[in-house]
């Protein structure tokens, strides 16, 4: 086993305990970033290029259909293979926790669209279950089982916040553990089955779960109710008969007391665990060996690494498997470090002297779950751990498209929370929401008055249904500062006028002059 830090880590501050690792076509992706997304990509997905102990990052695309993935943090997270095309995959994701640390119910599929050198675009759809819907939770796992030509996702463990009913002020945002549930989900009808099994009595987060076949093995984990790290091994075992499935576990000897451990596959049956906790104060630095064999399950000591002074003194560590016997660990950078929030990274090979040279050349470090997700686990404990999943493949990212958090803006100064005009009221403090598009950040429109500006559409007294045409429309917008000086700029119209035919003038009637004698002669007739 080798140890080998990247010496340069760009944009770290992205990368904190929470995010998660997606791998397609050996291309790693991560999404959950710290904070909500900024507009240099706003999906919030990434694209991580490890070249010459430098980590890059290059903004990814949704489609069209896509719908809106916020940056979860802790969710659960699996591949889901095609029937028809074993090579076609997309990511199961559930549960999590959002910036504004309120817990997500939804569940979604990923897939990869198109990719070409400059664009990678995603399909994001949400999924609707029904039957018993697990409740929002995070810290969990979600693995895929297989059983008589059948597939089901198995969802178990995790925490929640304190039901609304028991919440108090002092403790509002206070979690407990979930209950003990094993939940059965059929995407092909879209229902969820929940099961309680007497084996089961706590619950449990941040445990380590692999699956084969159609078992799942679960070890470790932390319960809240009691504080302790579970020792007992689970063996689940679902079968999938024409009708109702049939779960059923078996407590195992040979468990290990330990919480946000992370395993990684180093050949079709075996597997390697390391790090984790075995107290909250106390880093678990042994590393252990396991063996899937005929239905059994073997755990073994193995040697250790050499772990570095910083590793051992530090009191939190985190981190994920990468695929092909390679685990990604950092620990949290020295308090007087110039950049905040920054963290150093190691790669741990675990692999044998041969193929470390084989791996000499390799500069990228990614991964991909085998179809059977044995390697799928959550490795992270409360604000502690994030979930990686990925595979080593080297290739080119074009550096112009490189994502700097240097060229964002600070938006508490010029961003969102900026005096847009003299009768500004937003204040980061006390404003909410006024539009239904709006979720924790004000809506805001560009005026088009000469450099450009950006202003709240609510200081500007925008309806939400002109909000929304003027955010589909192509047209400027000129804020009620500058909508008449606007006006009065604009060059007037050249009005062509018509040409109209001349009145013909009208002519006169002709009348007749009678003479004296002719007037008298009438007049005299009229009176007779």
């Amino acid at each position: 086993i080798s140890l080998q830090m990247i010496s340069t880590v760009s944009n770290s501050s992205l990368l904190q305990p929470g995010f998660s690792l997606l791998n397609f076509d050996g291309h790693v992706f991560f999404f959950g970033q710290k904070g909500w997304p900024k507009r240099s990509c706003p999906t919030g997905v990434f694209l991580l290029d490890i070249k010459q102990n430098e980590l890059k990052m290059k903004p990814a695309f949704f489609s069209k259909d896509s719908c809106y993935l916020p940056p979860l943090r802790y969710p659960a997270v699996c591949t889901l293979r095609s029937a028809a095309k074993a090579d076609e995959y997309q990511y199961i994701i559930h549960g999590g926790k959002t910036p504004n640390n309120d817990l997500s119910d939804k569940i979604y599929f990923m897939s990869l669209v198109s990719k070409t050198s400059k664009k990678i675009t995603f399909q994001c759809i949400e999924k609707d279950l029904g039957g018993d819907v697990p409740e929002a939770r995070y810290g969990h796992t979600i693995n895929v089982v297989h059983s008589r030509g059948k597939s089901m996702s198995v969802l178990f463990g995790g925490r929640s916040y304190t039901p609304l009913a028991q919440r108090t002020t002092e403790k509002w945002n206070s979690v407990v553990d979930c209950l003990p549930s094993v939940f059965l989900i059929d995407f092909e009808f879209g229902c969820c089955t929940s099961y309680m099994l007497p084996e089961l009595q706590d619950g449990l987060s941040f445990h380590v779960s692999i699956a084969r076949d159609d078992t799942i093995y679960i070890l470790g984990g932390h319960s809240l109710q009691n504080n302790t790290r579970s020792p007992n091994l689970y063996k689940l075992k679902i079968d999938l008969p024409l009708g109702s499935p049939a779960v059923t576990c078996t407590i195992l000897p040979g468990g290990i007391s330990v919480s946000s451990a992370i395993v990684t596959q180093i050949s079709d049956t075996e597997f390697v665990l390391v790090g984790g906790y075995h107290s909250d104060n106390q880093k678990r630095l042994v590393c252990n060996t396991i063996v899937l064999e005929d239905s059994k399950i073997e755990i073994v000591e193995s040697v250790s690494p050499e772990w570095t002074p910083d590793i051992k003194h530090c009191r939190m560590w985190f981190g994920c498997d990468m695929g092909k016997g390679s685990v990604l660990l950092g620990i949290p950078g020295a308090n007087k470090q110039l950049i905040p929030d920054t963290n150093y990274f190691y790669i741990l090979r675990c692999k044998g002297a041969e193929e470390d040279k084989e791996e000499e050349s390799i500069t990228q470090i990614c991964s991909q779950t085998s179809s059977e997700d044995p390697g799928d686990s959550t490795p992270f404990e409360d604000s502690e751990e994030f979930c990686f999943s990925a595979e080593a493949n080297s290739f080119d990212v074009d550096d112009a498209d490189t994502y700097n958090e240097d060229d964002e803006e600070d938006e508490s100064e010029t961003g969102y929370w900026i005096t847009c005009s003299a009768s500004c009221n937003i204040d980061i403090n006390t404003w909410v929401p006024f539009y239904s598009t709006e979720l924790n950040k004000p809506a805001m429109i560009l005026c088009s008055s000469g450099a450009g500006h950006w202003v709240h559409a609510q200081c500007m007294d925008l309806s939400e249904t002109m909000l929304l045409r003027l955010s589909e429309a192509n047209v400027k917008y000129f804020c009620n500062k500058h909508v008449d000086l606007n006006k009065g700029l604009q060059t007037p119209q050249k009005v062509v006028c018509l040409r109209k035919q001349p009145m013909k003038p009208l002519r006169k009637k002709k009348t007749m002059k009678l003479s004296t004698s002719t007037k008298k002669s009438f007049l005299r007739r009229l009176f007779e």
